[in-house]
């Protein structure tokens, strides 16, 4: 068992992996806004992912696999099944933003799965990449917000909380019994 301070040092670890990508976003960010978004649409899973390691914690690597996974698949399916034009006019893939699905996605998995970490951060920055996708006429905030509903559900369907255990027995001399261990939040 991870105590508190453990958690909390490899939180930061994982934090700091991630640094350089926000940073070359923030950078891209004076140069050009999609750019930005563009490199945190990417940067944000990559911290997410970075943190099943941080944490230690194979079973969330593979719950961040189902989310990530699912949700990009929803979105390509949906691009090639709706064909809405994008605002600039440069495709018919506007719907959803798979930019917006990917951030929101991570943002979700990180507030679900972790506890030690404050979950604002990743939606702030989620936030800031669907609007970069509006600002380089990408998208219509519409496809912004299904893209961010796909991500956030997929992350509530396929993740579940670290600290929650649930367990089943079947006692010979006392019947069943389910016992759930852990704190729900």
């Amino acid at each position: 068992m991870r105590t508190g301070r453990s958690s909390v040092s490899h939180s930061w670890l994982g934090l700091v992996a991630g640094v350089p990508l926000c940073a070359h976003a923030a950078y891209a960010l004076a140069d050009n806004t999609e750019t930005a978004g563009d490199i945190l649409g990417v940067a944000l899973p990559a911290m997410a992912f970075v943190f099943t390691f941080t944490h230690d914690d194979p079973e969330g690597r593979v719950q961040f696999y189902k989310s990530f996974g699912v949700t990009v698949a929803e979105t390509w399916l949906l691009k090639q099944t709706v064909h809405k034009e994008r605002p600039d006019g440069s495709n018919d893939q506007s719907f959803p933003s798979g930019h917006a699905a990917s951030a929101f996605q991570a943002a979700s998995f990180v507030q679900r799965r972790y506890d030690d970490l404050p979950a604002w951060p990743g939606y702030v920055l989620a936030t800031y990449t669907g609007w970069t996708r509006v600002e380089a006429k990408k998208h219509y905030a519409s496809d912004v917000l299904a893209g961010a509903a796909l991500g956030l559900s997929n992350s509530f369907v396929f993740v579940t909380r670290r600290d929650v255990h649930v367990s089943a027995a079947l006692e010979p001399h006392h019947g069943f019994e389910i016992r759930f261990a852990g704190t729900l939040r």
